[in-house]
């Protein structure tokens, strides 16, 4: 963390030329000081810019409904379907936030799977025979 340098002037008497405050040194030390605490600013600031371009990603996520059908008995089930991202990510280090909006049965638990940088499965291993998932994708940029 940058240690500030209080700078004190030096002043001397104009008629006698006697020191009346001694002045802060103008030294390696003070202004080594100075440019660390520089470079010290502009590391926090690119830290910041890369959590704003993130936080920007993650506060418009991607949003898309998807509808599953299961055709099995329980504890059977092939509701997984492929969904492909809109935008290929860099990484497949997004979120993926799962939202029941319509149910014929019991959904069970929503399972995201396989996930790749343009896309994952998704699938629920409830007896329901059909359910429509609301999906938001975030990060991964």
């Amino acid at each position: 963390m940058y240690k500030n340098t209080e700078w004190i002037d030096h002043v001397v008497d104009p008629d006698t030329g006697t020191v009346i405050q001694e002045g802060t040194p103008q030294s390696a030390v003070n202004f080594n000081n100075e440019e660390f605490g520089i470079l010290d600013g502009q590391i926090a600031l690119q830290m910041m810019m890369v959590a704003v371009n993130q936080l920007n990603g993650e506060a418009y996520p991607e949003i898309k409904d998807i509808s599953m059908t299961n055709t099995l008995k329980y504890p059977f089930n092939n509701s997984a379907q492929t969904v492909s991202l809109s935008n290929t990510r860099s990484n497949a280090n997004y979120q993926v936030d799962t939202y029941v909006t319509a149910a014929s049965g019991d959904v069970g638990d929503i399972i995201v799977y396989d996930k790749l940088t343009n896309g994952f499965k998704i699938r629920y291993d409830g007896s329901a025979s059909s359910a429509t998932v609301r999906v938001a994708i975030r990060g991964g940029s």
